[in-house]
């Protein structure tokens, strides 16, 4: 029994001597140790990234000193992270490049290519510095990978809401202009509509027509529909909606350029026409509005 014990403590000591000389090293001091090397080199590791982004053809709509300027701030960027081990300033640096690079036409594989080939360049440069301790090289870039993933994602999708934003701000521009109200004269509005009108279009139609009777104090408007080729009955419906929400706003809607298809329309999904104000075309309705305004339209006999 006594010799059971004293091989268990010896080969104790023995366990407790191997530990001692062969320390395994945690992961933040491989970090730092990581974070050192990088900002050690960060010149040559800078050209040499700057380098592969041309040889790939990324960026091309941005001049070689803006995509220098640009690398360094990423650069710098991205071993802040890795040695914080915090993406927060990463992510708004990520928005802040994608608010100034998005209207110049860049893509959003361009800014996910040049962030890999960043990840690329290190982990090369990781290779070539620890390819004699292949151990050590495994806990580095266990340590290192994780990391770089995490930061390739956050500038990816720092850049993808930052374009997604700016897509539904054009949209809306686009939207707001295809469907101006406009003021011909005091209490008379104008609402041209032409192309393809969906329900988003359309609810933001109403919307728009709403606000512009309030603001004007309108007591006419003028709704022509010639340049629109068709609708469904969801949107044709929206279409009368608006007629009503107008009246209850104290204003008279007219509806001109109704065409063949769209008459069939308003017909098929059970419209009260006798609701709505139709007039043939612009000039007609134009001129059924002064009458309703209380102008007189005469005919001016050419000179």
């Amino acid at each position: 029994m006594a010799r059971k014990r004293e091989n268990h403590v010896r080969i104790s000591i023995v366990q407790s001597r191997e530990t001692n000389e062969a320390p395994t090293e945690g992961q933040p001091e491989l970090l730092r140790e990581l974070v050192a090397h990088l900002r050690q080199n960060r010149t040559q590791l800078r050209e040499e990234w700057v380098g592969r982004i041309s040889e790939t053809r990324l960026l091309t709509a941005m001049t070689k000193e803006e995509i220098f300027a640009e690398a360094t701030s990423v650069y710098d960027s991205y071993v802040e992270a890795l040695e914080t081990e915090t993406f927060e300033a990463l992510q708004a640096y990520a928005r802040n490049l994608s608010e100034r690079i998005i209207p110049r036409g860049v893509e959003t594989h361009e800014v996910v290519g040049i962030v890999l080939l960043l990840r690329d360049v290190l982990a090369r440069s990781l290779f070539a510095k620890y390819q004699a301790d292949f151990r050590k090289l495994n806990r580095i870039l266990d340590s290192y990978e994780p990391a770089a993933n995490r930061i390739a994602n956050t500038v990816a999708v720092g850049f993808v809401q930052e374009r997604e934003r700016v897509i539904r701000q054009q949209q809306e521009a686009i939207r707001e202009l295809s469907t101006p109200v406009l003021q011909v004269r005091e209490r008379l509005l104008i609402l041209p509509i032409i192309g393809v009108i969906d329900p988003q279009r359309a609810r933001q139609l109403t919307e728009q027509l709403l606000h512009g009777i309030r603001s004007t104090r309108a007591k006419v408007v003028v709704i022509d529909i010639t340049g629109v080729a068709a609708m469904d009955a969801t949107v044709a419906n929206h279409i009368v909606q608006t007629v009503e929400a107008s009246r209850l706003l104290g204003a008279t809607v007219i509806v001109t350029g109704l065409s063949p298809e769209i008459s069939q329309t308003l017909v098929t999904i059970g419209v009260d026409l006798s609701k709505m104000n139709t007039v043939g075309d612009l000039q007609g309705g134009i001129e059924q509005a002064e009458r309703l305004l209380g102008y007189k339209v005469t005919a001016v006999a050419p000179n």
